[in-house]
């Protein structure tokens, strides 16, 4: 997988931020992918940080704009409706989960919400990351100062986990283990985008009746 991606793009480094910028794969394919391709520590590191970290513009200035766009088409409004409503779904749990751990402090609703995003953003599991960071950041109604720095603090954290990670990888097994974690990141990508469509029909559903 790490060959034939190099071979398909033609340039690491710019694989490595094609890789990270990818829904899904983010931050912890490219760091992955970096590392298979033998560049060092700090460099896939801070590579794979930029490409995943520079997601957050788009998304948060086009994302509501984009949907409204969307939901004036009339062969995919209903779509884009419920892309909506799974954002709004996914920022109220988010806010409720921080508003139960934070009942008996003293922090501001904007201050949860800010945890909320980082919480999501630095657990470096599929269907977490940057995209739906900042999604969630969007529908949380937090201003542009508000939501850029748990969101990059967020993907740090992150990156510095599956960087960890990767080194402790190709030390006790070997460079070539990374080549099988890149084949179970897609595959895992995969599946939760199929999770994710079905999640989203499931809903659908729901709003008819």
């Amino acid at each position: 997988m790490v060959q034939f991606i190099s071979s398909l793009i033609g340039n690491d480094f710019f694989a490595t931020l094609v890789m990270s910028f990818f829904p899904l794969i983010e931050l912890k394919g490219g760091i992955v992918f970096a590392r298979g391709v033998g560049m060092g520590f700090l460099e896939s590191f801070a590579l794979a940080y930029l490409g995943s970290t520079l997601v957050f513009f788009p998304i948060y200035f086009l994302l509501k704009p984009l949907l409204n766009l969307l939901k004036k088409i009339k062969f995919i409004s209903k779509l884009a409706v419920k892309a909506e409503n799974y954002c709004v779904e996914k920022a109220d749990t988010a806010l409720k989960s921080q508003q139960e751990k934070g009942k008996s402090s003293k922090l501001s609703l904007t201050l949860l919400k800010q945890l909320g995003v980082f919480i999501f953003v630095a657990i470096p599991l599929p269907m977490t990351g940057v995209w739906t960071g900042t999604a969630i950041a969007v529908f949380l109604n937090l201003r542009f100062r508000d939501a850029i720095l748990p969101v990059i603090i967020g993907n740090l954290v992150a990156g510095l986990i599956i960087a960890g990670l990767a080194q402790l990888c190709m030390v006790i097994w070997s460079i070539i283990a990374l080549d099988y974690i890149l084949y179970g990141l897609f595959a895992l990508a995969v599946i939760f985008l199929i999770v994710l469509i079905v999640k989203v029909s499931k809903q659908k559903t729901e709003n008819k009746d």
